[in-house]
């Protein structure tokens, strides 16, 4: 009886975060993960480089005992280099129990986007990742570029 009630706990819980994504802002544009990949935002921590890895793989991080890799989200948008501020922090995520951080200027919001609002990127001029890019949506005026987390975040070559 309290596992069937526990099992409908946790489909309802799934269901409301269905189409809630982590809305984030890296340089003057805002990304959105989608909710279910985040663990917690935390403020930037001393990061370990750790050598032989991707540029924009920023090291490791001990996250209250455990040790995960960090990303920096500027550099793997291919955006230039800003110094970290008070501002700066790190989105931890978990995919498939592979837990890491994303290193974003700051998190903006907590938001519903419906599959209906999510359209294909257009053609553009500019060089683009595509397979980062679920998408965008049109919230509230603003224009968010939705990311595949797991593309995103767990690339072939992390090799921490």
């Amino acid at each position: 009886m309290q596992e069937e009630l526990l099992s409908s706990k946790v489909d309802e819980f799934e269901e409301a975060m269905k189409d809630m994504y982590l809305i984030f802002k890296v340089d003057d544009q805002f990304y959105g993960i989608e909710i279910k990949y985040v663990i917690e935002i935390i403020g930037l921590l001393p990061i370990t480089y750790v050598p032989n890895q991707e540029e924009y793989v920023k090291g490791i991080i001990n996250l209250r005992g455990k040790i995960i890799p960090v990303i920096d989200a500027r550099m793997r948008l291919l955006k230039p280099q800003k110094e970290y501020n008070e501002r700066t922090c790190v989105i931890v995520t978990s995919i498939d129990d592979f837990l890491a951080g994303i290193i974003v200027d700051h998190v903006s919001e907590v938001a519903v986007i419906n599959k209906d609002q999510i359209s294909p990127l257009p053609q553009t001029y500019e060089k683009i990742d595509e397979r980062f890019f679920r998408g965008v949506a049109n919230l509230n005026e603003r224009l968010v570029l939705v990311l595949d987390c797991e593309t995103f975040v767990k690339p072939d070559r992390i090799n921490l």
